[in-house]
């Protein structure tokens, strides 16, 4: 149901029953995710977890392996994977963080300049304190500008950026305002299959069913309205589907997609009514020749009247992706669009429950929307850092298409953008009965296996979701080429020798 409908449908007590609802459910929260918990399923990434620290361990203690370190691929986390931080962002913090850096020649001036203007933002001049429960006026009004830059002038209302403590804590938290746990049948939300596990795990705490949609892997992983047609015809009598939700570019499929792919997306979800949630958290990172990151925002303002005004949107975007790779500083933000503004009001109680998302994220964010220009003292050096982190992206994806595309019982398609590639794995039949036999998924097995035999850590299809009799594995791309390369060579030599025991 398009909130439009469902706030006139109220009357004039509607805003009253919307904060009556908020109190409902928060009250009702820990008791729901309790109950809900418990229907999740265990990850498939916690069984490796586990043995990979049990394999450290080992190690420290001296046991004798084939290698002398684990590598981890599985996380999209650049630094864990030795990507350095980009000066510039590290020096404002520093900044930010003892201001008597400010006063001192020690860092260039547009670093300290910086620092000064956001800290004079913070309330008692510290990123110690609290700050509005959308984020700090000023840095809100700069992402606000960043988005209307990125989409070539379309407007952007500061008035409906909401920045918090990571994407995913928002995207959360709107799955929250379009589950109703009460409702029967239950709410349902369309969801990419492979999908980052973690969003599957928030559609489930907050009551909801999750309704599969399965991208395409023979046509690059394309999404395809047909196949959310299909969806939909599935959920009837199960479900209600209020809710579509989508990832470009990709994750962990890598797929970006384009115009006309968005635009039929859009005629799909305002004909169905649905709600569209665009997670777009990896735009800086574009590697396909002919690929262009477009937002779902500009495409749908593009469009015009009446689709551009009344499809209702939420676009999330955060630091810890692209070239900043800050993830552990837990900055993201939504953009809202279209939505009524009695359901705006609930969305603020809402996110004012967490007080405000950390400050330093928060200028994370700030610094990502509005880096160094050239002319600044401080642009040649985030310039030279920031191209070679794109370099080496480029040059690692290339490497692990022709890697892994080289190995028996490989294939991967194209990767556009992310900072994943997701193979496929065709694993032999005596492989496959031997992961039966430990209880284990197929590709789960061949991750331990994996693990195990050569020290690399990457995430099992299982994990993701994928269509059934297919198995894959995921690794970041985003590393050194150091790192990629050592993967590789680990990858290779562990393929050939796992085909020949299993064939």
């Amino acid at each position: 149901m398009r909130w439009s409908n469902k706030t006139h449908l109220m009357g004039s007590r509607g805003f009253d029953l919307i904060l009556h609802r908020t109190q409902v459910k928060l009250c009702n929260e820990l008791r729901e995710i309790s109950s809900n918990v418990k229907n999740m399923k265990q990850l498939e990434h916690s069984v490796l977890a586990r043995r990979t620290n049990q394999i450290k361990k080992e190690l420290r203690q001296g046991v004798k392996k084939p290698y002398k370190e684990v590598i981890d691929v599985s996380w999209g986390d650049p630094h864990r994977a030795g990507v350095k931080p980009l000066t510039f962002v590290r020096q404002v913090l520093a900044a930010c963080l003892y201001p008597q850096l400010i006063d001192s020649d020690k860092l260039p001036v547009d670093v300290r300049q910086r620092a000064q203007m956001l800290l004079g933002r913070c309330a008692g001049g510290s990123v110690g304190s609290y700050t509005a429960t959308a984020g700090i006026p000023k840095i809100v009004q700069r992402v606000s500008e960043f988005i209307t830059r990125r989409d070539g002038g379309v407007p952007s209302n500061p008035k409906n950026i909401y920045i918090s403590p990571g994407s995913q804590w928002a995207l959360t938290n709107i799955f929250n305002i379009l589950a109703n746990a009460d409702a029967s049948p239950r709410t349902g939300v369309l969801a990419p299959v492979p999908c980052h596990s973690t969003t599957i795990l928030s559609i489930m705490q907050q009551g909801a069913m999750v309704v599969p949609y399965h991208l395409n892997e023979e046509q690059g992983w394309a999404l395809q309205v047909e196949e959310l047609q299909q969806a939909l015809e599935s959920a009837k009598g199960v479900c209600n589907p209020v809710a579509l939700y989508v990832i470009n570019p990709g994750n962990p499929a890598g797929l970006i997609q384009s115009r006309k792919s968005m635009q039929e997306v859009i005629q799909f979800v305002s004909e169905k009514k649905l709600f569209l949630l665009a997670d777009e958290v990896y735009q800086d990172c574009v590697h396909g020749e002919n690929s262009k990151f477009v937002s779902y925002k500009r495409v749908l303002k593009e469009m015009g009247p009446p689709l551009s005004e009344t499809v209702e949107l939420a676009s999330f975007h955060s630091a810890s992706k692209g070239f900043m790779g800050e993830c552990g500083l837990r900055g993201g933000y939504v953009e809202l669009v279209n939505l009524d503004p009695a359901v705006m009001k609930y969305i603020y109680t809402l996110f004012s429950t967490d007080a405000c998302a950390p400050i330093l994220g928060q200028i994370a964010l700030d610094l990502m929307t509005h880096p160094p220009q050239q002319g600044d003292p401080s642009y040649p050096l985030y310039y030279q850092e920031t191209e070679h982190i794109r370099a080496t992206l480029i040059q690692n994806v290339k490497k692990a298409f022709e890697a892994v595309n080289s190995l028996p019982g490989f294939s991967c398609q194209p990767v556009q953008g992310g900072a994943f590639a997701f193979p496929r794995v065709h694993l032999p039949p005596k492989a496959i009965q031997k992961a039966k036999e430990e209880g284990l998924k197929p590709d789960t097995f061949y991750c331990i296996k994996l693990l195990e035999e050569v020290g690399v850590m990457t995430s099992p299809g299982a994990e993701y979701g994928q269509k059934e009799g297919t198995y894959h594995i995921r690794f970041c791309i985003m590393t050194t080429q150091e790192l990629m390369e050592e993967f590789l060579n680990r990858l290779t030599n562990f393929q050939i020798k796992f085909m020949r025991d299993f064939s």
